[in-house]
């Protein structure tokens, strides 16, 4: 029995744009990449080109690469013959021979160790490897698509990623939109995600949101995109108790408690931003304090953002570990506050 992907949901021309492009690579039998920030739905889209695809009666095989440490990685994907290590007795098929006439779709891409990387180019170059342990041949007819939420070319020229594996593996690129660029997409989505949680929760009907909850949700940002937009609806609608009134109350942040345990990396205040002198401190008080608090809040972010790019030589990913955050969440300020472009 074929497992057929999720439905896919939108109306806006970013991704519409998308499923054009999805369509008309799926039936060329080319190893792809799905690029796209966490939560976008690059499983789903890597599905969709599974099944839209010469080989849609065939297996589709998924794989996380970072889920596994680079000595499990390369046994996992090739396969193992007896004795190859402790513990190894038996012959062992990897995730390639599984994956025989169909496709293999190999998420956080970029996480793979170099040997890894090594031998899965010359698998979707030649078709054949090794088992680990083994010496004999093994061929294979498999159609990879890797995704990856990283700057693979950046990765590349840092030498974390393979440049001939990148160009092998990049015959084509599909970008998936970020939520925030599908404005017409976000309460189509939301009122899919609520239906499905008022049939769980077994109302008679649902209700749909509020005018406050509908513009909290156009308003926001969504830097966990569509997954983030699914965990804030379906906290809203099961919150709602009855269904039948609008659904509102949204909560963005679930950590979000006057009893959460204070953070062991929380950014300090720099020295110079504090007065020092009781004359400097009484002239704070009297000329400094902020009017509008959200306004404050997002200049000093924004002043946060600019000293650490400074300091990193404007190195984005060691910005980011300075700043114990993700590269995507650095982006994603970036971009709020223009110090990038869009």
């Amino acid at each position: 029995m074929i497992n057929q992907p999720d439905q896919i949901i939108g109306t806006s021309p970013a991704f519409l744009d998308l499923m054009d492009k999805v369509s008309r690579a799926a039936p060329l039998d080319r190893p792809l990449l799905v690029v796209g920030e966490r939560g976008t739905g690059k499983e789903m889209i890597a599905a969709r080109l599974h099944f839209l695809s010469q080989r849609w009666n065939q297996v589709f095989q998924k794989m996380n690469c970072a889920a596994l440490a680079p000595t499990l990685l390369e046994s996992e994907l090739f396969g193992y013959e007896p004795g190859a290590f402790t513990g190894a007795r038996n012959r062992r098929a990897g995730r390639f021979e599984a994956a025989d006439k169909g496709s293999l779709f190999l998420d956080e891409i970029g996480t793979m160790a170099m040997q890894a990387q090594e031998k899965l180019l010359r698998v979707i170059e030649y078709g054949e490897f090794e088992r680990v342990g083994g010496t004999d041949t093994v061929k294979v007819d498999v159609r990879v698509v890797g995704a990856t939420n990283i700057d693979l070319p950046a990765a590349a020229d840092a030498g974390q990623f393979r440049h001939d594996l990148l160009d092998r593996l990049a015959f084509d690129v599909i970008t998936v939109p970020p939520l925030r660029e599908r404005p017409e997409d976000i309460m189509l989505l939301a009122s899919h995600f609520g239906m499905a949680m008022a049939r769980e929760l077994e109302w008679l009907t649902f209700p749909g949101f509020s005018k406050a909850a509908t513009d909290q949700m156009m308003d926001h940002s969504w830097p966990g995109n569509i997954r983030e937009l699914k965990n804030v609806v379906e906290r809203a609608v099961y919150c709602a108790w009855d269904g039948e009134a609008p659904v509102c109350g949204l909560v963005f942040d679930p950590f979000d408690s006057p009893y959460r345990p204070a953070s062991e990396h929380a950014v300090p205040v720099p020295k110079h931003a504090l007065p020092t002198t009781p004359k400097e401190q009484g002239s704070a008080e009297s000329t400094a304090t902020p009017t509008d608090l959200k306004e404050a809040v997002r200049d000093y972010e924004r002043q946060l953002l600019q000293q650490a790019l400074e300091k990193n030589r404007f190195n984005q990913r060691t910005t980011a570990r300075d700043l114990n955050i993700s590269y995507d969440q650095l982006r994603h300020a970036l971009k709020k506050h223009q110090l990038i472009g869009s």
